[in-house]
């Protein structure tokens, strides 16, 4: 039986495709076949590594059973050659922090952390790095059809596999991905856009990823459509939604409160903190597409009697309002009643000593709760404003409308989630001969 030989691909590495692999006969030193290759093991380990072959899943007979790399002398284009004549035949079975890569990766899709988009792997580049096999590469494009099949593979392109998530349903291993996992390059945005393009496993898949930053899962659903939203919390327990909810802005958690099932909303409120459920419960009195059902209820003010220096403090100490509503600072009076409002770079750029009162807008636009969505957007418009401050019959502030609220609700749901211009994949050299043998070392514990 006739070796093929290895082929050096550029420093002294060898590379070999999963698709060349899969369904290999797996032989004895002597050439004997006793089964075939059924799925390649790799073990996830951090964000920096590549994931190491730890050995296969061969088909022997009726049984999947597993091979050690320290069992298998070389891997070649169509075999893989053992190191003995002999193998373990019990059943194989997965531990946590194993992938297979055929039943986990080869046709699924991971998440381009760059892109922050799905894509799905068409293949898969082993390579041996010196010290042992490790996943490298993944090819994410579909191969070229010849009369409406799949060609043979053949000129991959394949990308660093540092640069993708995995998406693995393997429960014993999810432990392992929340810790190695690149979710946290992803923007709240970005992972809300892939959650409303996933399917229902990937879908859980992203969402236990977030879970345990429920701040961010709070960020992440602030961003979601009404109706994803409202499909992803009635698959949540209470407590877990009245936790979520807690740590979202208050207009965003009465809105996700309204798409609750009826009878969950009074349960859902109760077990929120009090102070964040009064909130929500004032603007769940207000019409949803009125200033006072957009507005958010904290605001950074001041006296009339503070310095710019002091009024620049408090902003620097408000982290947990919402950014846009730090534009400015509303300045009351004695009865809280609002008397002019202040820029933050009219404070940046005047003296620390500098009064408020002299450098406030003692006539500032406002609107009252019951203003629509039309007369807040054309008022912002005609006047440059970023945020308006939303005031009762007495002036006093109920809350604040950013420009960002605003954009949110005039700009149409199919606007929205449009699909990003196509993004270019670099390519790699071509491999013309997948052909690899190494000698194996290590043992076969696993």
């Amino acid at each position: 039986m006739s070796v093929v030989e290895p082929r050096d691909v550029g420093a002294g590495r060898f590379v070999i495709h999963l698709s060349a692999l899969l369904r290999a006969p797996v032989v004895t030193p002597s050439g004997e076949a006793i089964g075939r290759v059924d799925d390649i093991i790799v073990r996830l380990g951090g964000t920096d590594t590549y994931p190491l072959v730890t050995g296969i899943v061969a088909a022997v007979g009726g049984r999947r059973v597993f091979v050690g790399t320290g069992s298998v002398q070389r891997f070649e284009l169509d075999r893989v050659t053992l190191g003995q004549n002999t193998i373990d035949l019990r059943h194989f079975e997965r531990r946590p922090g194993e992938v297979l890569l055929r039943a986990d990766v080869l046709g699924y899709r991971l998440i381009d952390v760059a892109a922050g988009e799905l894509v799905r792997a068409y293949d898969v580049e082993l390579e041996d790095s010196g010290e042992g096999w490790v996943l490298a590469r993944l090819d994410t494009r579909r191969p070229p059809r010849l009369f409406g099949l799949l060609k043979t593979p053949g000129g991959h392109a394949a990308r660093d596999w540092k640069a993708f998530e995995p998406l693995i349903g393997h429960s014993r291993s999810i432990a392992v991905r929340r810790v190695s996992g690149r979710m946290g390059a992803l923007k709240p945005a970005q992972i809300a856009d892939l959650l409303e393009e996933a399917d229902r496993a990937e879908g859980g898949e992203i969402l236990d990823r977030v879970r345990s930053d429920l701040e961010l899962a709070a960020d992440v659903f602030e961003e979601l459509e009404p109706e994803k939203a409202s499909r992803l919390l009635d698959d949540m327990p209470d407590g877990e939604v009245a936790a979520l909810l807690s740590r979202m802005r208050a207009d965003d958690a009465a809105d996700a409160i309204m798409d609750l099932r009826q009878s969950r909303r009074r349960r859902v409120l109760d077990l929120m903190p009090g102070p964040h459920r009064t909130k929500v419960i004032t603007l769940l009195g207000f019409n949803p597409g009125s200033a006072g059902g957009l507005m958010n209820v904290d605001i950074a003010s001041c006296g009339t009697g503070a310095t710019a220096g002091e009024a620049l403090a408090v902003i620097g100490t408000a982290q947990a309002l919402q950014p846009e509503a730090l534009l400015q600072m509303h300045v009351l009076n004695e009865r809280e009643q609002l008397v002019g409002v202040v820029s933050v770079i009219a404070l940046l750029q005047a003296h620390p000593a500098d009064m408020v009162a002299t450098l406030m807008d003692s006539d500032p636009t406002r609107v009252t709760p019951d203003a629509d969505l039309i007369d807040v957007a054309v008022l912002m418009a005609d006047y440059d404003l970023h945020t308006i401050p939303v005031v009762d019959d007495e002036d006093r502030v109920l809350g604040v409308v950013t420009v960002d609220d605003v954009l949110k609700a005039t700009i149409p749901d199919d606007w929205r989630r449009r699909e990003p211009g196509p993004r270019p994949v670099r390519e790699q050299p071509a491999v013309t001969d997948d052909s690899i043998s190494i000698g194996g070392d290590g043992g076969d514990w696993r």
